[in-house]
């Protein structure tokens, strides 16, 4: 959690709505909302000391830790507080799907493929199948990454090759399918070399800047 301008309780005003006040759930990385709950004043000082993002339940009349039973914790990356003093904006780390029905966010999957953030989701997808569970066994990625770094880094090649050539047919449907490609298997080769997209997109700000 970020420890720069750590917010108190007192500087909530938790009296306005009976004691409890709505908490946006947002990706620190994709900048989608996942989900919204309710905290009162003990739940917000729980998630504050043990960096998980922690409910007031009103159907169970408890303090409820996001994760407690799916283990699909949600770690806090920095929160901030709205004009009003009465409501939260926290920043997270998602381990897993947030919502119950087993998707990312709890307002709709198609959410997960409508922009260019689908990447940071396909990279997680990549990191999983690439775990020796038995589940994986018979995964394309898994298959691939077992063969070693020079076999994805030659997929790389070979899907490069095939994104120029398509550019140079003007194909553009074929093109984009290439870039595709292109794409998913640059993802598996930076995952043998345990880079992360967000370490890439620091270097491009660094050159932008």
């Amino acid at each position: 959690m970020d420890t720069n301008n750590v917010l108190q309780s007192s500087q909530i005003d938790f009296e306005k709505q009976n004691g409890l006040i709505p908490a946006i759930i947002q990706d620190s990385k994709t900048m989608r909302v996942l989900m919204l709950g309710f905290m009162n004043q003990e739940a917000f000082e729980k998630t504050q000391q043990e960096g998980k993002v922690t409910f007031f339940s009103r159907t169970k009349n408890r303090l409820w830790t996001k994760g407690e039973t799916s283990e699909n914790f949600l770690y806090v990356e920095k929160m901030h507080l709205d004009c009003d003093n009465d409501t939260l904006l926290i920043f997270v780390r998602p381990e897993g799907e947030v919502c119950h029905k087993g998707e990312d966010t709890c307002f709709g999957k198609e959410k997960n493929t409508a922009n260019i953030h689908f990447l940071q989701h396909l990279e997680n997808t990549i990191e999983k199948r690439s775990e020796d569970i038995p589940e994986n066994e018979n995964s394309y990625t898994r298959k691939l990454l077992n063969k070693g770094v020079h076999k994805v880094a030659q997929k790389v090649g070979e899907e490069a090759v095939e994104v120029v050539i398509d550019a140079m047919r003007a194909d553009k449907e074929r093109f984009k399918e290439e870039c595709g490609d292109l794409l998913y298997h640059l993802l598996v080769l930076m995952r043998s070399q345990d880079v992360k997209i967000d370490e890439v997109m620091e270097v491009l700000e660094k050159r932008h800047k």
